[in-house]
């Protein structure tokens, strides 16, 4: 069985032979990844220091970034729309240009035998709320509703240009980012939320669903009170760094075969409790829980430990033991090529 059927059956709930992994070496790897290459006409800057210690870019969206030296990502210091007024003039980049995804195509062909993923930089809530910046979005959705609803509809045209096109490249399914929630509740009302972004959830994911591929979200926080919204809209996997936030037996009880998750060990708490049993164990009870019913759970790695001041040791103790549980057949080809010590990069 292929990476990319592994992959399939385990979203379709189909019983694959394995849990699907996306690990580093030399642990398996099931994905493939890929996304649009840069609009032409929208191609943004790249970084320049212009303060001593400051760095700024601007993206093919018009946001200007900021970040401090030593730091490679950066946060929205400008969004592209600082005055309403200025949305009747807003150029967007064009996800419809057909060359933006020839890089997509070769990369994808080049890996067939992998499940392949097109990334999108967001559905509309994760790009307009940089162009406005966030904290004046957040604002913007309650008294200038109108507006907002325009911005989005706006941006959600691209995106679902982007996702005919990432289907036509071969991709399997399309992925994109959207932190929607603090440590304990959604950023908006749930009312609000229905009432401004799920219909737009709706039609992109009826337009993934029509081009025949996937919708995979990524979100950070505490998104409980969406989750079924997003589910009966069409996301199929949820991408949770922090699945303890939500307790792991009450993510089975209530979403088990209606929507898989993809997970490293938690980032938040035990990863960072450095304790190699407790590892071993969330790594062990998240397959058993959330992959019971016949797929549902996909093995991931966080990969960014520098940023979250994680010794990668303790991912690569979440490695073996997601391998060792999840791929006991796997386990035994790989058991004998690593040593005693051999931490996941």
């Amino acid at each position: 069985m292929t990476s990319r059927e592994i992959v399939r059956k385990t979203v379709t709930f189909e019983g694959p032979e394995r849990i699907a992994m996306g690990l580093p070496e030399p642990y398996p790897q099931d994905f493939s990844h890929a996304g649009p290459g840069p609009d032409p006409d929208h191609p943004g800057t790249g970084w320049e220091e212009v303060a001593p210690g400051r760095w700024e870019h601007t993206d093919e969206w018009g946001n200007t970034w900021a970040r401090i030296e030593g730091f490679s990502k950066g946060e929205i210091d400008r969004g592209a729309i600082t005055d309403w007024d200025q949305l009747d003039g807003i150029q967007l980049p064009d996800y419809g240009l057909a060359e933006r995804y020839e890089g997509t195509r070769d990369a994808f062909a080049s890996s067939p035998d992998r499940f392949k993923i097109g990334h999108i930089p967001g559905f509309p809530f994760n790009i307009a709320r940089k162009m406005r910046r966030l904290d004046n979005f957040l604002v913007d959705l309650l008294v200038e509703p109108d507006r907002c609803r325009r911005l989005l509809g706006m941006v959600e045209d691209e995106l679902h240009k982007a996702i005919r096109h990432l289907a036509g490249a071969g991709a399997d399914a399309v992925m994109f980012p959207e932190d929607w929630g603090t440590q304990d509740q959604l950023l908006v009302r749930p009312e609000l939320w229905r009432d401004m972004f799920r219909p737009g959830f709706e039609r992109l994911c009826r337009t993934a669903r029509d081009a025949g591929v996937f919708v995979f979200m990524h979100s950070c926080g505490f998104i409980y009170e969406a989750m079924n919204d997003l589910i009966e809209a069409g996301i199929d996997l949820f991408q949770f760094d922090q699945p303890r936030l939500y307790g792991l037996q009450r993510l089975a009880d209530e979403f088990s075969g209606r929507v898989t998750f993809w997970c490293p060990v938690d980032i938040q708490t035990t990863l960072q409790t450095g304790d190699a049993a407790a590892i071993e164990a969330d790594a062990r009870l998240m397959i058993d829980l959330l992959g019971a019913k016949g797929g549902g759970f996909i093995a991931g790695y966080y990969g960014s430990n520098e940023a979250i001041g994680l010794d990668p040791k303790w991912q690569d103790i979440a490695c073996r033991a997601f391998v060792q549980h999840g791929a006991p057949e796997l386990w035994r080809t790989l058991a004998p090529r690593l040593g005693s010590e051999s931490p996941a990069t």
